[in-house]
């Protein structure tokens, strides 16, 4: 049986889950990734009403779907971050704050050990997220780098999210963490020094998104061999670069979608990650868990869209072959 498909509910936070689950029903998917904000999942909610979890799986069942992940991408951000301005349009205005740097990592923190309790009131196994980086702004090395800083930025991370992560133990939840620019870990280098820095705790693994590595000329089949042992969760994003010498991989300073950009984000399909590699390696390393559609395309109608993945998900996924595929030629046939 191929993979569950899923939807993760982010980029849709501004429906009512109601209608958006009436929307994913509909269009035949499996389940949703529930984003704790908007309506979708209050982890504040969760926590404080007996009843809510029971009212958010009756609602998905309603609509013939299921939930194995909750979504905490934005409020795990800050945990680790250099918190500015840009902060305060992401959090919640309880972990916001007086917008004191330390006091926002210190609430965000909190809200992320919550959200490993409320997920598990859920019945889900697993959060998705950020983590945010200490060392991220100095990934060009200019002014010239103290590398002592960056290792010190390394131990804060571990400093940060271990207590966390212990509360994830408690809860029997995993915590997967989307490899991403401006993350502790980016790529193959830093996800294993931000294993290695955290001790390489079973409770930390990885949410992970091809879209993330192709702009950066990554395998996204290779890292997946690399920490398969680590793959907690899939997302299906995809990313077109435009390189032509006028555009740079850089970003340029403009937003995504803009024509000056030497990439951007596209529907599921419609760039640069190979997917039946990606579907192949999966089925190497036995990941059976969902196949969570995160759509992000600026040019194009989301609800259009998001059709168009599934379709793609579901035209390209396989399971893998329970037998060789010439076993039979070792058949004998008897007259």
């Amino acid at each position: 049986m191929a993979r569950p498909v899923t939807l993760f509910t982010g980029q849709w936070a501004d429906l009512p889950l109601e209608e958006l689950a009436g929307k994913c029903g509909e269009w035949g998917f499996d389940g949703l990734e529930l984003a704790s904000w908007g309506d979708h999942f209050e982890v504040d909610a969760a926590l404080r009403d007996e009843a809510y979890c029971g009212a958010k799986r009756e609602l998905l069942e309603r609509h013939g779907l299921d939930c194995w992940a909750i979504g905490a991408h934005l409020v795990g951000q800050a945990v680790c971050d250099r918190i500015d301005s840009r902060h305060q349009s992401i959090l919640p205005e309880e972990v916001w704050g007086d917008g004191d740097p330390e006091g926002v990592r210190r609430r965000a923190a909190e809200r992320m050990k919550d959200t490993a309790r409320a997920a598990a009131r859920l019945g889900v196994q697993v959060v998705t997220g950020f983590t945010g980086s200490p060392v991220w702004h100095m990934l060009y090395s200019f002014p010239p780098n103290d590398w002592d800083e960056v290792a010190r930025g390394y131990e804060e991370f571990a400093e940060r999210w271990s207590p966390i992560i212990d509360v994830f133990d408690a809860e029997g939840v995993r915590f997967a963490l989307e490899v991403h620019p401006t993350e502790i870990a980016y790529d193959f280098a830093t996800t294993h020094r931000a294993l290695d820095a955290i001790g390489r705790r079973e409770g930390f693994g990885i949410n992970f998104d091809p879209s993330h590595l192709a702009h950066q000329f990554l395998d996204s089949a290779a890292f997946v061999e690399e920490f398969a042992d680590r793959i907690y969760h899939v997302h299906v994003k995809d990313s077109r670069k435009r390189l032509d010498g006028r555009r740079s991989i850089l970003g340029s300073h403009v937003d995504f979608g803009e024509p000056e950009r030497g990439w951007t984000f596209v529907s599921p399909g419609h760039g640069d990650v190979d997917f039946e590699e990606l579907f192949r390696q999966l089925n190497r390393i036995g990941y059976s868990g969902p196949l969570s559609i995160e759509w992000e395309d600026s040019g194009m109608d989301r609800d259009w869209g998001a059709r168009d993945a599934l379709a793609f998900v579901r035209r390209t996924d396989f399971a893998p072959s329970g037998v060789a595929f010439d076993a039979a030629f070792s058949e004998r046939v008897e007259g």
